[in-house]
């Protein structure tokens, strides 16, 4: 079995997130790409706090549908900050050591990949691939590393959560499902 994992805050998840997760499926011939929402990321302040539950419905919610896509609660029921190379651990418990994992991050992640706890374990026990988002060139990559191009769409957490601020539309932004859920629970204001 060939199992995608990526994980990220989410918050909100958008339409880049699903087309590395598509792509990333097709070009290296996945079996299932899983969502892992963190609990507390370790490199990443988050500016606008969601909670883990509101993040991981919208998740489920942009996933709906798509057999190849699933969501894990893994980071979130751990209730502590999520590291990459724990999950990882997890992953290779549950699918055994015949299963081959793939850790799917975004090239603006390069940058500061080994400051990541643990990251040559993380090499050891999966894939390590990087693919190419729009602001951070595909450079100097590591050895253990490989990469995948997907469909360059410029589109970020960040910018979302602005927009909504603002009281801009996110329409397109997000799946329509996601949209909704943002505007019934009143986020990001």
């Amino acid at each position: 079995m060939r199992i995608g994992i990526l994980g990220g805050t989410f918050n909100p998840v958008h339409i880049g997130h699903l087309i590395l997760a598509e792509e990333a499926c097709h070009k290296l011939k996945l079996d299932k790409v899983i969502f892992v929402p963190t609990f507390v990321p370790p490199h990443k302040r988050v500016d606008v706090p969601l909670s883990p539950k509101d993040r991981l419905e919208m998740v489920k919610l942009a996933i709906e549908g798509n057999p190849a896509l699933e969501a894990s609660t893994f980071e979130i029921d751990s209730k502590k900050k999520s590291y990459s190379i724990d999950t990882l651990k997890e992953f290779r418990r549950v699918y055994g050591q015949d299963a081959q994992l793939y850790f799917i991050t975004g090239s603006d992640s390069l940058k500061d990949l080994f400051s990541w706890k643990d990251v040559n374990d993380i090499f050891k026990i999966s894939k390590f691939i990087v693919a190419n988002r729009p602001g951070f060139p595909v450079k100097d990559v590591p050895k253990e590393v490989e990469t995948v191009v997907i469909t360059p769409i410029e589109v970020s957490s960040e910018d979302i959560r602005r927009r909504l601020k603002e009281g801009r539309s996110i329409r397109y932004l997000v799946p329509e499902k996601v949209r909704q859920y943002i505007i019934d629970h009143d986020l990001y204001k």
